[in-house]
C-alpha cells in the first residue's frame, strides 16, 4: 500500500486513486481536483469555504502531483 500522489488516500497500486483520475485514467486537472477536495473538506469538517480553500492549497502543496503547480507553490 502507498498513498495517491494527488490526494494522499491509501491505494494498492498506481500513482493515483480512482477519485483523482478521469474516465480515461488520466489525472484530473487542477481546478477539478481542487474543487472536489475543498467540497470534501467542507462535508467532513464544516467551516467556511475560504478556510477550506486555504487549507486545501496548503495540503496539496505537500503532494507530489501538485507541489510544483503555480497555484500551490509556496503554500506549504
Amino acid at each position: 500500500m502507498h498513498d495517491c500522489e494527488s490526494c494522499g488516500m491509501p491505494i494498492e497500486n498506481g500513482r493515483y486513486c480512482q477519485y483523482c483520475v478521469d474516465e480515461t485514467g488520466k489525472l484530473q486537472d487542477f481546478d477539478t481536483r481542487f474543487s472536489r477536495m475543498v467540497d470534501w473538506q467542507l462535508r467532513e469538517n464544516g467551516g467556511d469555504r475560504a478556510a477550506a480553500e486555504r487549507d486545501t492549497l496548503a495540503y496539496m502543496a505537500t503532494l507530489p502531483a501538485w507541489r510544483d503547480h503555480p497555484r500551490v507553490k509556496g503554500t506549504a
